[in-house]
Order: structure tokens, then sequence, then C-alpha cells
């Protein structure tokens, strides 16, 4: 995947405890996550799975989408997640080449 602007979704396990976050290399990012790179929530929570994500044009757009996303009801952050990815499938496996998680 090219480097474009994300906001991602990541989650503990389906129906999990959940992490929305913004960033320009989605693919660095989310291996920094799934290795505990960086001290804070996700690390703490376990929150590794990529379960979805939306590129966008530039990074203002990206992180105003991030900041709408935040104050969003927890049901409509999973509402959004099973749109399209129903099984909560970890997109980093399958859409970025990541090995499988072993927990």
């Amino acid at each position: 995947m090219e480097k474009q602007p994300a906001v991602y979704l990541l989650a503990s396990r389906r129906h999990g405890t959940l992490y929305v976050g913004v960033t320009s290399d989605l693919a660095k990012r989310i291996y920094e996550h799934r290795e505990g790179l960086i001290p804070g929530f996700t690390r703490e929570y376990g929150v590794k799975r990529l379960v979805f994500f939306e590129v966008h044009e530039d990074m203002e757009a990206a992180i105003l989408r991030e900041k709408r996303l935040k104050k969003w009801r927890r049901a409509w952050k999973i509402e959004l997640i099973e749109t399209t990815n129903p099984v909560w499938e970890d997109l980093a496996v399958t859409m970025l080449g990541f090995s499988a998680l072993t927990v």
C-alpha cells in the first residue's frame, strides 16, 4: 500500500476494546502497534488488530475524520466496522501482508 493519510480503527478482539488513530504511513503505524513500540493505550490494552481503515486525500481531511470518529458512540463505530468487515478480520494480514497475531 502506498503511503497516504489514513484513519484506522484497531480492536483487541471482535467487539473488544477499540482505538481510533490517524497516520501518514498505515503499514508503519500498524507495525508499531503490533510490536508495542509506542507506550500508551494500545500497548496497555493489547489493541493490535486492524479492523477498519480509510485513505484520505490529505492529512488535514484525515485528522478531521479521526476527530469526528473519536466523538462517535461505540455502537456507531461497531456499525462502521461491520459494514465493511462483518467478521472483524485482521486487515493487517489480508490487506497489508502482516503475519497473523498469535493470541
